[in-house]
């Protein structure tokens, strides 16, 4: 039995270790997904600004025609003032060139104005193009480091893999799901000594006749408490002290019944 609970806790750091890569190699990847949601938000804001540009550049365009017709009109007009003969054609005529030329001015100021924003709206553009190519080479960098980063932890879980497999082909199937369950769900502590009558994983003192079974059993004992394996640890003083209870290692055992009842 000796050997039994050697061979459980040397799977426990083997399984603890094997979880704790599991974890990590799903974590590696998030790093990646943030910087490629940022570039992604940067791609889209330069793809909304060029829009963006792209109309200002037309309203430029259409502002200009229509400040040349309005040019035209007003050098229409004034050519006109030379061939006029009444006080009411030269009142016609002056309002039509003082109206094209507001016009004409009006148009000037609003070109001008939109051609300072088509300006910082190209700056803009430019210090996106530079972000994104930034974003672009650290992502790559990114990219290459979790590739090897994740290579290295599968080769990590590779090797922890092949450890398991030489301690558990003489396991009891239904043991060896219950000891896997309980250290994934027990930060990695599956198997505990006795002390005291005092279970050492939750600190729960245990009936004394179940101690005694431990102690001279040839069967796997669960402690009814938090469900890690129980071994009477020989060769320590076992000396009555005060332990106090944890609520969060309750339910163990109970839960690894349902989940097995799911299963059949």
């Amino acid at each position: 039995m000796r050997k039994t609970f050697d061979d459980l806790q040397r799977l426990q750091e083997i399984l603890s270790k094997k979880y704790a890569t599991e974890r990590e190699i799903l974590e590696i990847p998030k790093a990646l997904e943030t910087k490629k949601e940022i570039l992604n938000r940067i791609k889209k804001t330069y793809v909304d600004k060029n829009h963006e540009f792209e109309a200002i550049k037309e309203e430029i365009k259409r502002l200009k025609h229509e400040m040349a017709e309005a040019e035209r009109l007003r050098e229409e007009s004034e050519t006109k003032m030379d061939v006029i003969t009444t006080q009411r054609e030269y009142e016609a005529l002056d309002k039509e060139i003082r109206d094209a030329s507001e016009r004409e001015q009006r148009f000037r100021r609003e070109i001008q104005k939109r051609e300072r924003d088509l300006n910082e709206m190209l700056s803009s553009l430019e210090r996106d193009e530079q972000m994104i190519k930034m974003q672009e080479g650290e992502l790559s960098s990114e990219s290459d480091r979790i590739q090897a980063q994740t290579s290295d932890k599968k080769s990590q879980l590779a090797a922890l893999i092949e450890d398991e497999k030489k301690l558990t082909p003489d396991m009891e199937d239904e043991m060896l799901f219950k000891f896997q369950r309980i250290i994934r769900n027990k930060s990695g502590v599956g198997i505990v000594p006795v002390r005291s009558n005092v279970c050492s994983g939750c600190h729960m003192m245990l009936p004394a006749q179940f101690v005694n079974d431990i102690r001279g059993s040839e069967n796997i004992q669960f402690c009814p408490y938090c469900s890690r394996i129980l071994f009477w640890e020989e060769g320590v003083e076992q000396i009555s002290e005060s332990y106090e209870f944890d609520n969060g290692d309750m339910g163990g055992l109970a839960e690894l019944v349902d989940e097995n009842a799911e299963l059949e």
